[in-house]
C-alpha cells in the first residue's frame, strides 16, 4: 500500500504546484491589465491564453464587474485557495495514511 501512497503525495504535490503557478499566472494578468499592454506582446498574448478560459467562464455565470473593476481574478485566486487547502491537503492526509 506505500506505493499507493507515493502515488497519492506524489500527485497532491503535482496538483498544489500546478495550482500555485496557475495563480501566479493570474496575478500577473491583474497586474498587467492595470496598464495599457501590447496585445501583440508574446507575453501577454500567453497570459490572455492562459488565463481566459477560466475567468471567462466565471465572467460569464457571475458578472463580477463592480464600477470598471473585474473582481473575476479575486473569485478565482480564492477557489484556487480553497482547493489547494481542501482537495490537495486531503490527498496528502490520505497519501500519510497509505503509507
Amino acid at each position: 500500500m506505500f506505493v499507493i501512497g507515493n502515488l497519492l503525495a506524489a500527485v497532491a504535490k503535482i496538483i498544489d504546484i500546478g495550482l500555485t503557478l496557475y495563480m501566479w499566472i493570474i496575478i500577473a494578468r491583474a497586474v498587467i491589465s492595470w496598464v495599457n499592454p501590447d496585445p501583440f506582446n508574446p507575453i501577454v498574448r500567453f497570459l490572455t491564453n492562459v488565463t481566459e478560459p477560466v475567468l471567462y467562464q466565471i465572467r460569464r455565470r457571475i458578472p463580477l464587474n463592480l464600477g470598471g473593476i473585474d473582481f473575476t481574478p479575486i473569485l478565482v485566486i480564492l477557489a484556487i485557495i480553497f482547493v489547494q487547502s481542501f482537495l490537495v491537503r486531503s490527498l496528502a492526509q490520505l497519501a500519510v495514511r497509505l503509507g
